[in-house]
């Protein structure tokens, strides 16, 4: 079982909540097809802090909220081992209407 991000009383704003898009190409055919966009967020935010932060960011209404918390993965380069972070994925679904363009 993953590890789980500390508990805590601290506010984040939106821009520290949500890093950075996903544009991947499952990514972009959900966003096209189901109005689905997938974010990379920090690992202390919950589910309403997000669908907050996505809503003041973007300007839309979000309708439901999912996350994933993604393990970290062992990797090597030549002789060296490490690890690669683990890091919580969001994806947002947004109403009819609304639409997020990243290009």
């Amino acid at each position: 079982m993953a590890k789980q991000p500390p508990k805590t009383s601290m506010v984040l704003t939106p821009h520290q909540i949500v890093y950075r898009p996903l544009v991947t190409e499952k990514g972009v055919h959900k966003a096209t097809r189901q109005n689905r966009y997938a974010f990379e967020v920090s690992p202390l935010a919950t589910k309403p802090q997000i669908k907050h932060a996505i809503e003041e960011l973007f300007n839309v209404k979000v309708l439901a909220v999912a996350t994933q918390n993604r393990a970290g993965k062992s990797r090597r380069y030549r002789a060296k081992a490490g690890v690669t972070k683990a890091w919580k994925k969001a994806v947002v679904k947004l109403g009819g209407e609304y639409k997020i363009d990243f290009f």
